[in-house]
């Protein structure tokens, strides 16, 4: 089965506030299960690009770069904006950071300093940010904190389920 694109999901924000501690749960957990996923597979297979998409590095790569943004949403919460920080959806950032020609390691190492500091901040707020609201630019959807951080979540996961794809690719 095909994997729907990322731009093209919908989401329901309908669930409680009360989830909050198990989305902190599944996103601390990603950086952990991306390890278990690519534990063992060889640099070439890492780096093998079908056509123009991204390798299965650069999908760890990029899950990585788009920590800053979500440091930077956390902060707009705090702050109390009214309207999120865009995402840049042509993915500059990543492509710009040639992750294939970097350690699989480093990648790794680096997503889970940013993922802990990430969710490290975001365990510390209070009820208040938690159900606090933002306009997100390209949903045009006004997204509780806890919102976000499952929105997060689900792009984790996305890209998590493209890489096994592409494993199963090989």
């Amino acid at each position: 089965m095909e994997l729907i694109k990322w731009v093209d999901r919908k989401f329901d924000f309908s669930f409680p506030a009360g989830v909050f501690p198990a989305i902190l749960e599944r996103l601390s957990g990603t950086p952990v299960r991306l390890e278990k996923i690519l534990e063992g597979i060889e640099k070439d297979v890492l780096i093998k690009r079908y056509g123009t998409n991204w390798s299965i590095q650069e999908h760890a790569g990029h899950l990585l770069d788009l920590d800053a943004i979500h440091e930077k949403r956390l902060n707009q919460y705090i702050a109390n904006m009214t309207i999120l920080l865009p995402a840049d959806i042509t993915n500059k950032k990543t492509y710009l950071a040639e992750h294939n020609s970097k350690d699989i390691k480093d990648i790794l190492n680096e997503f889970h300093k940013a993922r802990n500091a990430f969710v490290n901040k975001a365990a510390g707020v209070d009820e208040i940010i938690i159900t606090r609201t933002a306009i997100h630019s390209r949903l045009n959807k006004e997204m509780r904190f806890v919102d976000m951080l499952y929105f997060t979540a689900e792009h984790d996961d996305h890209h998590l389920a493209v890489i096994r794809n592409l494993l199963n690719r090989n």
